[in-house]
């Protein structure tokens, strides 16, 4: 073999690896799962944490149990009584659908109305600010004279609560659509509703999601506001009679429940999010809104 040919065979392996040591694929694979842990193993430790700290503060602290259940008693409860916090959260979870589904077929068109009239625009927008500063306690009632006690007070207290911020991101994602896109496809024929549906669509979704998202965790604290004013049966309600017979470990399993519908119902939006828009990141991620 000669000098050359030798040379060439050393030089192979250190021409086949990257410059960064380990293979490409493995690196995107440690990123990818560093990624995931850093979703979802970060979250999981601290809420180990807190139930940790929980639980020793109600062992060895001097908090009496009826005042501050223990951790696997609130989980006892909860599923030892599983029937009756099921057949409660089926009204409650039914407004929470419905109205979140009222807000969104209501807020969509209102949003595009005032990114192309200026007029509805003007009219519109304070009283979108009006409505969000109201408090939705004071308004709760009011549903209910109006409406009498059922579903429809709880159906609307969703909507009312969880509109805001799905009409402002809509609003927002439309108007952000970059306009030479909007002249490109206009200069190729495309009508108005042609380059709405090209250009100011796409570009809106990522805005959207964010809206429904916040909006999505929003339509759980309307259902229970409406529940607490006035209803027969729901999560709410469930929670309000054990508040009168404190019952500490009724309230904590009922609240228990109603942060588990809404991390389920967030997730749910966030995956349909990943599924419409492969390849985008969430535009806001566990966003707290102050609507009461």
């Amino acid at each position: 073999m000669s000098p050359t040919q030798q040379q060439a065979r050393q030089a192979a392996p250190a021409t086949a690896a990257p410059a960064g040591g380990a293979p490409a694929p493995r690196r995107r694979r440690r990123n990818l799962l560093a990624s995931r842990y850093a979703d979802w193993g970060l979250p999981a430790v601290l809420v180990v944490v807190l139930v940790a700290l929980w639980q020793a503060v109600v062992s060895f602290g001097s908090v009496e149990e009826y005042v501050l259940p223990a951790p696997g008693a609130v989980l006892g409860k909860m599923f030892g009584d599983f029937s009756l916090f099921a057949e409660q959260s089926v009204p409650t979870i039914v407004a929470i659908f419905v109205g979140f589904a009222l807000a969104i077929v209501i807020a969509l068109p209102i949003a595009v109305a005032m990114v192309y009239s200026e007029i509805v625009r003007r009219a519109v927008y304070p009283l979108l600010i009006i409505a969000q500063v109201v408090p939705k306690v004071a308004v709760a009632p009011l549903f209910i004279i109006w409406f009498g006690f059922g579903q429809l007070p709880k159906v609307l207290m969703v909507a009312l609560i969880c509109f805001f911020p799905i009409v402002i991101d809509s609003l927002v994602g439309f108007r952000a659509a970059r306009p030479e896109s909007l002249m490109l496809v206009r200069s190729m024929g495309a009508g108005r509703w042609q380059a709405f549906w090209k250009v100011r669509w796409p570009w809106a979704l990522p805005s959207i999601f964010a809206g429904i998202k916040v909006g999505i965790t929003l339509a759980v604290v309307g259902a229970v506001v409406a529940e607490f004013v006035g209803a027969d049966k729901g999560l709410g309600v469930l929670l309000m009679t054990a508040r009168g017979d404190m019952d500490s470990l009724t309230v904590f399993a009922s609240i228990a429940w109603l942060t588990v519908i809404g991390f389920i119902l967030f997730i749910l939006v966030e995956v349909l999010e990943r599924v419409l828009l492969p390849g985008r990141k969430s535009g806001r991620r566990f966003e707290a809104s102050g609507a009461l």
